[in-house]
């Protein structure tokens, strides 16, 4: 599929502000010619009460961040958080955080939000949205969890956890986007994508 042209880009220069190797890779499977630069945005600089504003306001930051070196292009932010019971569940600082969130989770319902932001240069356009995803998981045992974290994976991961590896056993349900949940909603995105280069 030749994403350019059903996007009307012409050859426009994309950036992934991201370092997350799943966004890297979505980006990868919806067939854009892009490059990748960290945007080096403190996400917890800020405390914010709503997950959605959260979000919104560092998938902004981020893509304006990375967007001041580009002459001309568009430029793509993002930022996933996971919440339960009304509390943001940041990335694990270490093994223990990591269990924690894990045993919270177990038997649980959560919600997975992602908010993206395009910001194009020179002109200076930008739109922002955000998509959430309902995940539930199954009672989880402490086996379990210890041996998913020994491998590491969680520690990068918001909530302790990603749905693409080896955490995608502890997943009874899901509600939404699948994709949200790995870190970018790609059909919401080529969604806003067409409105923003006005082709809806």
């Amino acid at each position: 599929m030749n994403i350019d042209k059903l996007l009307n880009l012409n050859g426009t220069k994309i950036v992934l502000a991201s370092g997350s190797p799943r966004r890297k890779s979505l980006f990868e499977l919806m067939g854009f010619n892009f490059e990748v630069v960290t945007s080096e945005v403190d996400e917890k600089e800020e405390e914010f009460e709503y997950p959605e504003v959260k979000v919104l306001e560092l998938s902004h930051k981020k893509a304006v961040k990375v967007a001041e070196n580009v002459k001309e292009g568009i430029v793509v932010g993002a930022d996933t958080i996971v919440v339960l019971d009304d509390k943001i569940l940041e990335k694990p600082e270490n093994e223990k955080q990591a269990k924690t969130m894990l045993r919270k989770l177990s038997g649980r319902t959560h919600i997975v939000c992602t908010g993206f932001s395009i910001f194009r240069k020179p002109d200076g356009r930008c739109v922002s949205e955000y998509s959430k995803t309902g995940v539930t998981f199954r009672e989880l045992g402490d086996e379990e969890i210890d041996v998913y974290i020994e491998t590491k994976s969680p520690l990068d991961k918001a909530g302790g956890y990603g749905i693409q590896d080896f955490g995608a056993l502890f997943v009874n349900k899901i509600d939404g986007c699948f994709y949200n949940v790995m870190g970018f909603p790609v059909t919401k995105f080529y969604s806003t994508m067409r409105q923003f280069m006005n082709l809806n």
